[in-house]
C-alpha cells in the first residue's frame, strides 16, 4: 500500500546497452555488495526478519539475492525458492486476469458491474453506475475494506468472499462512481468474484491455469492452494520470540497471494507486454493509462501515487525525473511487506519482498538498487544525492490564510486547525512517519516544518473542498529517501446538535467499544487497537471519530479526501439491547466497555460462546490481577489477554500456550464456536 520515492532529478541520456549477460558479468560483483549492504541495513534496523530480492533484464535474473533468515529459531537462511505473501501486489494480479476476460471479449470495462455480477446491489442507487474500470483504478466509491474475518492464521476460510456482496447490500457509496481515486480493496475482492462469474472457475483455479502454468510459476499460490507451508517465510511479533503460525490473506483479490521474487519478476514480463499469448499489448497499455487524471487529484507533480489499473504508480518518482517511465505496485499483510517495480522501456523489472518491516522501506530499496542498475547500464549518467534541507525563514504572512483556521477531518478523525502569527502546529502525518511539529510560513502560500523537509499548504479543489495538502520528503537512513505527496485532511463544515442528541454523543465521547465477531484464529488478536474503535466526540462541531453526527445513535462518513487518507470509511451505528450499548461498522458488533465486566477472582470460573457465536470479553480488576490463568481450551476455541496499554502479553492461537499472568487493568477476549465452553483456573 505505501510506495515510493527518492529525490533526484537529471535529464535522460540513452547510450548502447550491453545485453543483460554481459552486464551480470561485469557488473555483478558491485551490484550485488550494494543490494546486499542495503538489505543487511533493513535486517538491522527496520524490523526485517528476513528479504528477498530479485531483477529480471530482458527475461534474464540478473540479480537474486536475500538477506536475514528463513527461520530465526534455525538461523536458516532465504533462499530463492522462500515464498513470501505479497499483499496487494495480488491487485495487479486480479486485474491482469479481468483484462484476459477483456481480451477474449467476454468482459468489458466501462460496463456496469452489474452485468456480470447480476446480485450487486447496494443501498445506494449510484452502485449501478461502477463499472469494472472504475474498481481497478479505485474510483467505484466504494467505502473501502471489508477486513472482518480475513487475515486468519492457519485458516483458509473464505467467510470474507462469500459474504461481501451480502454486506455491500445495506451499504452507501461515498461519492459518486469515477468522481476521484482513492485506495479501496474492495474493489479488487469483486473482481475476484467478477473473474469467477465469468469464468466459470474460481479464482485460485483460473490464476493455476491462465498464469502459472503458462508462465511455469510454482510457488505462485493463495491459501486455498495445496502447497508446502514450510516453503513460506517465518513471520514474527515483537513480544513474542517464536515463529506466528502460517499467515493467510483470504482477501485473494485484494491481497492475498504468496510468491518469491523472481517468479514476481516472471510476471512482470506479462506486464510490460512480452508474453501476448497471456496478456495484449493493448490491455497491457490500457493498464498503463493515467486513469488518477480522470477525477479529483492532487496537482500533478512528482509523487508515489498515480493510479493506472492496478497500478499505484504509472509514473514513478525519481524515475520519471530522469525521463524514464517507471510502474510500480507495492503492499503489505500483517507481517509480509512487498514491492515490484517495472520499467517496460527497457524491459527491467525488480521484486523485493520480506518478512517484518514494511513496504515502504522496500520501496527506497528498491529505487537504490534500480537506479544503479541503470547507471550501470549506461541509462542514466549520473544518480544525484538525497535531497537536503534548510531551517524555514518565517516571512510576514498575509491575513487572508487566516480563513483557513477551523475543523479538518480524515477518516477516522478531527483535529482544530489554529493559524496564528503565521504558525501552525499540526499532529504526525503518515503514521508517524512526519512527527508532530510546528509550521511557520515562508510564503507562497506555504508553511514548512522546522527542518525544512515538510511543506504545509491550503489547496481548494473543483469540488469545492479545501484540503491540507502535504509535500514530504521520507528519509530511511542507511536505506533512502522518498518523496510523498498528499491530501492529508480536508475542511469539515460545522454540524450544530440538537439537545438530545448533544447528550447522547457527550456519554460517548472517550468509550471504548471491542470486537464481537472476528474469528479468534484473526491475526488482529495480536493487537487491541485493531479490535477497539474508539469515540472522540467533538461536541462544538457536531462530529465524532471522523464521521457527521445525524441524530442520536447514527454518523456517517463525509470524508472525501482522493489518494490515500480518504480510504477505509465507515459509519458509526449504534443500539442497545437491555443496558448494553453495541456499535456496529459494516455489519461487525463492538461492545461498549462500560458493559464489560471483571472475569471472577476465584479459583475456578467457566466462560462459554454464546449462540451467536460472538467473543466474550473480561476486564482484569483487582481480584484478579497478577494470578496466573490457566485455560481449558476447547477445541476451535482461543483467547488474548492484553495489559492495561493493550499491548498483548498473550494469544493463546500464536503462542500456544494456555496460561498468563494476569495483569492489572488490562483485558480478556475469548473466541470460539457457539456453545464451546472454557474452564478457568486462577493460581497466585
Amino acid at each position: 500500500m505505501m510506495k515510493k520515492i527518492i529525490t533526484v532529478c537529471l535529464a535522460a541520456m540513452l547510450f548502447v546497452i550491453p545485453s543483460p549477460h554481459t552486464l551480470a558479468q561485469n557488473n555483478k560483483v558491485s551490484l550485488k555488495e550494494k543490494a546486499h549492504s542495503l538489505a543487511s541495513e533493513l535486517v538491522a534496523s527496520y524490523g526485517v526478519s528476513g528479504l528477498q530480492y530479485a531483477i529480471m533484464d530482458h527475461g534474464s535474473i540478473v540479480l537474486s539475492d536475500s538477506a536475514g533468515v528463513y527461520d530465526k529459531a534455525t538461523n536458516s537462511p532465504v533462499t530463492k525458492d522462500t515464498m513470501f505473501g505479497i499483499g496487494s501486489i495480488s491487485k495487479i494480479y486480479v486485474t491482469a486476469a479481468t483484462m484476459m476476460l477483456v481480451d477474449s471479449g467476454q468482459v468489458d470495462i466501462d460496463q456496469p458491474l452489474t452485468v456480470y455480477i447480476k446480485d450487486f446491489k447496494m443501498a445506494d442507487e449510484r452502485y449501478k453506475e461502477i463499472t469494472p474500470r472504475m474498481l481497478m483504478n479505485h474510483s467505484s466509491g466504494l467505502y473501502g475494506s471489508h477486513y472482518g474475518n480475513s487475515m486468519l492464521f492457519d485458516d483458509n476460510d473464505t467467510q470474507n468472499h462469500d459474504e461481501l456482496l451480502r454486506r455491500l447490500q445495506s451499504e452507501n457509496l461515498k461519492s459518486d462512481p469515477g468522481e476521484y481515486s482513492v485506495y479501496c480493496n474492495d474493489g479488487f475482492q469483486l473482481l475476484e468474484i467478477l473473474i469467477e462469474r465469468v469464468s466459470g472457475v474460481s479464482y485460485s483455479e483460473f490464476l493455476e491455469k491462465y498464469i502459472s502454468t503458462p508462465l511455469n510459476l510454482s510457488s505462485t499460490k493463495t491459501p486455498l492452494d495445496d502447497f508446502d507451508r514450510q516453503k513460506l517465510a517465518k513471520t514474527y511479533f515483537p513480544t513474542m520470540d517464536h515463529a506466528l503460525p502460517v499467515e493467510n490473506a483470504n482477501i485473494f483479490g485484494a491481497g492475498g497471494l504468496y510468491s518469491t521474487a523472481e517468479e514476481l519478476t516472471k510476471f512482470a514480463d506479462v506486464l510490460i507486454g512480452n508474453r501476448t499469448d497471456i496478456l495484449s499489448e493493448q490491455s497491457v497499455k490500457s493498464m498503463q493509462n493515467h486513469e488518477y487524471k480522470k477525477g479529483l487529484w492532487v496537482a500533478e507533480e512528482a509523487n508515489i501515487f498515480n493510479y493506472g489499473l492496478g497500478w499505484d504508480a504509472v509514473r514513478l518518482t525519481p524515475f520519471n525525473e530522469y525521463g524514464i517511465t517507471a510502474l510500480n505496485k507495492g503492499g503489505d499483510t500483517v507481517s509480509y511487506h512487498s514491492d515490484l517495480t517495472t520499467i517496460p522501456e527497457y524491459n527491467i523489472s525488480i521484486a523485493v519482498l520480506s518478512s517484518g518491516g514494511a513496504s515502504i522501506y522496500n520501496s527506497a530499496f528498491t529505487n537504490n538498487i534500480l537506479l544503479e542498475y541503470l547507471k550501470d547500464k549506461g541509462i542514466i549518467k549520473d544518480i544525484l544525492p538525497n535531497k537536503t534541507f534548510e531551517a524555514p525563514v518565517k516571512v510576514e504572512m498575509p491575513s487572508d490564510l487566516l480563513a483557513h483556521s477551523g475543523l479538518y477531518g480524515m477518516v477516522g478523525e478531527t483535529i482544530h486547525v489554529e493559524i496564528k502569527n503565521g504558525e501552525i502546529d499540526l499532529p504526525a502525518f503518515i503514521g508517524g512517519l512526519v512527527p508532530p511539529q510546528q509550521y511557520v510560513y515562508t510564503g507562497d502560500g506555504q508553511f514548512k516544518s522546522k527542518d525544512g523537509s515538510a511543506v504545509i499548504s491550503f489547496e481548494q479543489q473543483k469540488n469545492g473542498v479545501t484540503y491540507i495538502k502535504l509535500s514530504t520528503y521520507l528519509n530511511f537512513p542507511g536505506v533512502g529517501q522518498l518523496l510523498m505527496v498528499t491530501y492529508e485532511y480536508q475542511k469539515l463544515d460545522p454540524n450544530p446538535l440538537q439537545e438530545a442528541t448533544r447528550k447522547a454523543w457527550e456519554n460517548r465521547n472517550g468509550k471504548k467499544y471491542y470486537a464481537l465477531d472476528e474469528k479468534i484464529t484473526s491475526m488482529f488478536y495480536l493487537s487491541q487497537e485493531i479490535l477497539t474503535k474508539n469515540i472522540s466526540v467533538d461536541l462544538e462541531y457536531g462530529y465524532a471519530t471522523g464521521t457527521k453526527i445525524m441524530d442520536e445513535n447514527k454518523a456517517v462518513n463525509v470524508v472525501k479526501i482522493p489518494i490515500m487518507n480518504g480510504r477505509d470509511a465507515f459509519d458509526l451505528n449504534f443500539y442497545k439491547e437491555g443496558h448494553a450499548e453495541y456499535l456496529v461498522i459494516e455489519g461487525f458488533s463492538y461492545i461498549s466497555e462500560d458493559a464489560v465486566k471483571p472475569i471472577y477472582g476465584g479459583k475456578s470460573s467457566t466462560c462459554t460462546i454464546p449462540s451467536n457465536g460472538r467473543a466474550v470479553w473480561f476486564k482484569i480488576d483487582e481480584q484478579s490481577a497478577n494470578k496466573t490463568m490457566t485455560v481449558d481450551i476447547p477445541e476451535g476455541g482461543g483467547f488474548a489477554v492484553y495489559d492495561a496499554k493493550g499491548i498483548p502479553v498473550n494469544f493463546s492461537i500464536a503462542s500456544m500456550s494456555n496460561s498468563v499472568v494476569l495483569p492489572e487493568g488490562g483485558l480478556i477476549v475469548f473466541g470460539g464456536n457457539a456453545g464451546e465452553v472454557f474452564k478457568i483456573n486462577l493460581s497466585l
